[in-house]
């Protein structure tokens, strides 16, 4: 069963439980019960619902500005493998070293220059960063080692490759948008009841009150703009960087 339907007959149930208990209620009301006694049930509905969807659109900035925190620090966990690699490579002879080393400045270069433009347009990695991350592999695994001191340095060499390929995983998966589409349903349809209660509450057309509906409407667009822009790590005006990649590698920059 699809989430939306799941969703839809859940709303739904819950709507046609609350309409039936209060259709049942108003019956067994006699004539001479007085609604001035109770509660003005407007304001206090009015009063959760803002109360519970502040919450909601706190969770979810703080989910997308985690992600986007998530996918800066796979970003130097890269950068920073890549660059151990071409340090680590000191011990090798310069033939070999100087390959891999070019190896490595041509994979950080393609990713800085090229590959954070493709992700942020498409939402996934490139076959071409791909490849010349395998090519890396390649140079460091396919040496042998020709004495102990060199063979002390291979294992490490390995390693860091591996941490470099686990980033790059890390850094596609959050390539794309990573808020749920039924999370932004949720956000949009309770913007437009928040707002839309404004005006149960016999709002006026005074300068005081029009200028705090007004304020209150913008800071509930601004709330789901702030939320849209974090929602894609690489692909919007607050986005992960490429800076600890440049940092390290100063040449590779355009």
């Amino acid at each position: 069963m699809s989430e939306w339907l799941v969703l839809t007959l859940a709303m739904a149930a819950a709507c046609a439980v609350v309409v039936t208990i209060v259709v049942i209620n108003n019956r067994r009301i006699t004539e001479d019960d007085d609604p001035s006694e109770t509660p003005d049930v407007i304001e206090y509905m009015t009063m959760m619902i803002g109360v519970i969807y502040a919450i909601v659109l706190g969770l979810a900035i703080a989910g997308v500005w985690e992600a986007r925190g998530a996918a800066q620090e796979t970003v130097r966990q890269e950068a920073q493998a890549m660059h151990e690699i071409s340090a680590r490579v000191e011990v090798y002879p310069q033939a070999v070293r100087e390959r891999i080393r070019a190896d490595v400045d041509a994979y950080v270069g393609y990713v800085v220059n090229d590959e954070w433009t493709y992700m942020a347009e498409n939402g996934e990695l490139s076959e071409e960063g791909t490849a010349l991350l395998e090519k890396v592999r390649r140079s460091v695994t396919d040496y042998q080692p020709a004495n102990d001191f060199e063979g002390q340095a291979y294992q490490p060499l390995v390693d860091q490759v591996a941490v470099a390929d686990d980033a790059r995983g890390a850094r596609g998966q959050n390539a794309g948008a990573t808020m749920p589409g039924v999370v932004w349903f949720g956000l949009i349809i309770g913007a437009l009841v928040t707002v839309g209660l404004i005006f149960t509450l016999q709002i006026r057309r005074t300068g005081r009150e029009l200028l705090l509906a007004g304020l209150f409407s913008v800071l509930i667009a601004f709330l789901l703009f702030l939320i849209w822009d974090f929602d894609a790590p690489f692909g919007r005006g607050i986005s992960a960087t490429a800076a600890p990649f440049t940092d390290l590698f100063p040449q590779v920059t355009p």
